[in-house]
Order: C-alpha cells, then structure tokens, then sequence
C-alpha cells in the first residue's frame, strides 16, 4: 500500500496538479479553485478506498456563494470540501454524473509500468467533462453570460429521464431557455440513432405542450456541441 500511496502522491504533484494549474484552477488548502470574486467553484481529489495494494480516488465539483466578508480574500476562509457537501453548495456533483456513464467514477493506482494511466485518464476526465460544466455553472452564478434560465430542475426532470434510462438513452442534465429555444444538455452523441431517436420524441412531447415561451428545442452534448435540433 505504501508503494500505491507514493505514487498516488507523485501522480498528483507532478502529473494532475500541474494540469489542473495548466487549466486556470489554482491550489487552495488541499483542493482546486477557479478565481472568482464571489463564488467558490471548486474541484477536489478524494481517496475512496485501498485495499492492501491498490488506491482508488474520484474527483468531486461543487459550487457555492462565498461569505460577504472573505470575497476579496481567499484567507484565512478556505473553500470548502467539494468530497464533504454540507447542504450550503448551489451546486454539487461526482464527476460520473457529467459523464456519458452518468456513475460512480474511479480511477486506480497499483503498482507497474502502466500506473501512470489512470492518472492521465482522470485528467482528461476533467478537462472534458469536469471543467466545462464547472465554468459553465459559475459563469451563470456571477451573472456573466449563461446558456438561459432553467426550464425544469432533475427533480421535474426524473419521470423524463426514467424514461430515458429504459430505452438506454443518457438523461437529461439540464433542461434550459435560450431565447425561443429550449436547450436539453446531456451526454450523447451525434453517431448514435438510437438518442436521436428517442430524444426527437421527447422533444416532440416538450413542443407539444404549447409552451409559448420557446418554439423548438435544440439538443446539445456535455461540452456544449450542438447535435440535433428539432
């Protein structure tokens, strides 16, 4: 286990830090900050588990308003723990649910040639999936240019995405107004017919409610790419 823990550790020092840095997040009190004045976005690194050789760890996001009183100073106020949400976030999220797995996400270090991989595997996770939603998600809290304001929360979102879930189709993550154009996000791609199958009859059900707020809904991956419109 020492031999995972170590190169856990130099995973992070001179792999995942540094790109994580390369990315505009900055180092604050053991967890990664995008600058802000008035909101903490934050990513952390949590070990999840070992088991006598190996070590698995998962990356957590979240969101909150900072305190009036350390928005010009990141001291000695520290961000809180993205791992340990205590009910304050605005937002918070495992970085699975933003991926196409839409699960649980770890990576593991164990001893060998190819320990580096995992490392490699956890940043891109971020870079693709993580980040763009945690900027997206801070630029709408400090009031800079958002996709729209939201249409309908997960929780409204729940009987659509079940089912979603039953013909193995990724939910919806967010249902938002951009104009007169409803924006589903989610992630799926433009290769697969069977999503576009299935979200043209979801998109036909939000049209055919007569809501005179929008007038089609456009279909959009994780990253913000257009797939469909309908």
């Amino acid at each position: 286990m020492t031999a995972a823990r170590e190169l856990f550790a130099e995973g992070m020092r001179h792999h995942l830090a540094p790109a994580l840095r390369a990315m505009g997040l900055t180092d604050q009190r053991q967890v990664f900050v995008l600058p802000a004045p008035l909101h903490w976005a934050v990513l952390g690194i949590r070990v999840v588990d070992t088991d006598g050789h190996a070590l698995r760890y998962t990356v957590h996001l979240a969101l909150s308003a900072k305190p009036e009183a350390v928005r010009d100073r990141p001291l000695p106020v520290g961000p809180p723990d993205p791992g340990a949400p205590d009910g304050s976030e605005l937002w918070h999220a495992r970085i699975g649910e933003l991926m196409p797995v839409d699960d649980e996400i770890c990576w593991e270090i164990s001893p060998g040639p190819r320990w580096l991989v995992a490392v490699e595997d956890s940043i891109a996770a971020v870079r693709h999936y993580g980040l763009p939603e945690l900027r997206r998600r801070l630029a709408v809290a400090e009031g800079g240019p958002g996709t729209g304001e939201t249409y309908l929360t997960a929780a409204e979102l729940d009987e659509v995405n079940a089912a979603l879930l039953t013909a193995a189709v990724a939910r919806i993550q967010r249902a938002e107004l951009d104009g007169k154009t409803l924006v589903l996000t989610g992630a799926w791609s433009r290769s697969d017919p069977v999503a576009h199958e299935v979200l043209a009859g979801v998109a036909g059900g939000f049209l055919a409610a007569g809501d005179d707020r929008f007038g089609r809904v456009r279909c959009a991956d994780t990253l913000g790419r257009e797939l469909w419109v309908f």
